[in-house]
């Protein structure tokens, strides 16, 4: 396969000539050749390289409704694309074709600049760029690069993300960012582990550094029933986000639908109606629910 490499960053060396990548709490010890458990991030000569920067796979113009945003720049279009790849492995996602997908098994176009994707969202009247489809951590080079000629060009940085990523990418990736959708996958360490092989606790503090930052926050929980959908531990979400985020904090329930390797049955409405009135009866106003 003919690809133009792009240096990554955050990464050092390891025994031989094995690199440590330290992009996500992972950090994947990739040997010589080898790619990160993202398999976008590969080992070439002790060096380690970005497969995804410079090449999305899917470009769109979307609603801002449909990342979901609920409460930021409403009515307008935001230029979203993404690429292959992604550092958790839930069973049940949504969008495994780019998330599973690998630059090994399809034909690559050909190198889109960071510059370009900036003139595409001015040429197509767009008012922000979104990072989404697949997880943005894992071309954060390419969002980086792309989000500070945006704001030179008056344009908002959207961010789409699991939160699973390591304190040195965020430093330098999150203020770049106007708002972020985090999705909170199940309150739990277990969900964590069993449904998406991680763990909460990063995702947790990603959530609390993008407050801190001031960056536009709303966050938003796939519902599948039987994993995450109990109202107690809900409850317990909602009082962390209360006392960690604020009241003020946007929540998106989605009802999940059977993808990928998981085939529990779909999200019943009533399960998202009963979690929505919990959620306005611990004093949340802005609770929205999707895929109903």
């Amino acid at each position: 396969m003919s690809h133009e490499l792009f240096s990554a960053r955050w990464w050092s060396p390891a025994e031989g000539n094995a690199v440590r990548c330290e992009l996500c709490p992972r950090h994947c010890v990739i040997p010589e050749g080898g790619h990160g458990y993202c398999a976008v991030r590969r080992n070439d000569g002790g060096d380690l390289f970005s497969l995804s920067y410079g090449h999305p796979v899917s470009l769109a113009i979307d609603p801002i409704e449909k990342k979901p945003l609920a409460c930021f720049m409403p009515g307008t279009r935001t230029f979203s694309f993404g690429t292959f790849g992604c550092n958790l492995g839930c069973v049940f996602c949504q969008n495994d074709s780019l998330s599973r997908g690998t630059y090994a098994d399809h034909e690559l176009t050909a190198v889109i600049p960071p510059e370009q994707i900036v003139e595409l969202a001015l040429e197509h009247h767009c008012p922000s760029i979104s990072y989404t489809y697949n997880e943005p951590t894992v071309f954060a080079e390419y969002v980086c690069d792309i989000a500070r000629l945006a704001h030179t060009a008056g344009l908002k940085n959207v961010l789409v993300s699991n939160g699973y990523i390591a304190d040195a990418a965020a430093d330098e990736l999150y203020p770049l960012l106007d708002v972020a959708n985090i999705d909170m996958k199940g309150f739990s360490e277990a969900f964590y582990g069993q449904m998406c092989q991680a763990s909460l606790a990063p995702v947790l503090h990603s959530l609390e550094k993008l407050r801190s930052l001031g960056v536009h926050l709303e966050v938003t929980t796939l519902i599948i029933p039987g994993k995450n959908d109990d109202l107690t531990e809900l409850g317990a979400w909602l009082d962390w986000v209360e006392t960690r985020l604020g009241l003020e904090t946007p929540l998106h329930f989605s009802a999940y639908h059977p993808a990928y390797r998981c085939r529990i049955p779909r999200t019943p409405p009533a399960t998202l109606y009963a979690i929505r009135d919990l959620a306005i009866s611990h004093g949340f106003q802005n609770v929205f629910l999707g895929n109903i």
